[in-house]
């Protein structure tokens, strides 16, 4: 299923939140934000500095010093910022920085950003992300996981792996959509971020995947699943319905399915992203109880888990 619409390139996030930490690629995470900003941007990098007894649970029984190790935190931190001011000073857009202590103000990353980002009032929060296994894996995965539970802005996901770098703002953005409230806000906010000329892709998965906790047939099941992926495609339509005098880009809406056996969503929607070779990957943080059974807000975070290209997670905005 296949169709084609057109849509107005939005105006530009204005009030942009670059996230540092002392393993950040800092420079590369700004050069993804440089592209974003204009002369109109406000930029705020916000470097975290972690207390070194939670970056390194086991250094005292290593015999680390903590205080040692607390000072190269907070070098790599430093120099993180500077040389991620220097590359979006470039832009043209003002930009300010700050350190958040953890040693000294207490708390954690996660809560210490989205307190940030509410305080001022930032659009969109750009944050890198590594893949690790084992036990930095779920180190990192219980750190992170909260910032896209509590944040109330758009969040922009660069992995460290990422094998793309934006010359210019994305060409290719692919959205996952489930026809929730928050998946359209997602088509709204991502449009921000397009190329002139930019191609959409708006897509729907069909989950074919058989369970043991399926108490129906799986044909009628996916019949069900198609009809609800229709309706999707036919919302997410509606939401880019331009003005009749606007000149935009193409938006192409599509179904797509999971295999039947030892497959799941997230990972037919980063098939289909890499298949598509898009740019970014765009979808909603919470999605709606369907006859789909699958939501947006759960799906989204095993894709932010999975992604080797930057992803933009969008919350519903309640005030609108």
């Amino acid at each position: 299923m296949n169709s084609a619409t057109e849509y107005q390139v939005s105006t530009d996030f204005s009030r942009i939140l670059l996230c540092i930490d002392s393993t950040t690629p800092s420079a590369r995470l700004a050069g993804f934000a440089r592209q974003l900003a204009t002369e109109k941007t406000q930029v705020r990098i916000v470097g975290v500095l972690e207390n070194a007894r939670a970056v390194f649970p086991l250094g005292p029984l290593a015999g680390f010093n903590l205080s040692a190790a607390h000072a190269q935190l907070l070098k790599a931190v430093k120099d993180g910022c500077v040389a991620a001011h220097e590359c979006l000073t470039a832009s043209g857009a003002s930009v300010d920085s700050e350190i958040i202590d953890l040693v000294k103000d207490g708390g954690d990353a996660a809560h210490a950003l989205a307190h940030e980002a509410q305080k001022w009032q930032a659009d969109l929060m750009v944050l890198g992300s590594r893949h690790h296994r084992g036990l930095l894996r779920w180190v990192e995965r219980a750190a992170s996981a909260p910032v896209l539970k509590i944040a109330s802005c758009a969040i922009l996901v660069v992995p460290e792996q990422c094998e793309r770098d934006w010359s210019g703002r994305p060409q290719r953005i692919l959205f996952a959509v489930d026809g929730s409230p928050a998946s359209l806000e997602a088509l709204r906010s991502g449009s921000k971020l397009a190329a002139a000329g930019a191609l959409f892709r708006a897509i729907y998965v069909v989950d074919r995947a058989a369970r043991v906790t399926d108490f129906v047939p799986l044909a009628v099941l996916q019949d069900a699943f198609v009809e609800e992926g229709k309706v999707a495609l036919a919302k997410a339509r509606e939401a880019f319905a331009p003005p009749r005098d606007a000149e935009g880009v193409m938006l192409d809406g599509a179904l797509t399915e999971t295999d039947l056996t030892s497959d799941d969503v997230p990972h037919a929607i980063l098939r289909e992203a890499t298949r598509w070779q898009a740019d970014l990957l765009v979808m909603g943080t919470h999605g709606r109880r369907g006859v789909a059974r699958w939501m947006l807000g759960s799906v989204s975070g095993r894709v932010a888990e999975l992604t080797q290209m930057p992803l933009l997670l969008v919350r519903k905005n309640d005030s609108r």
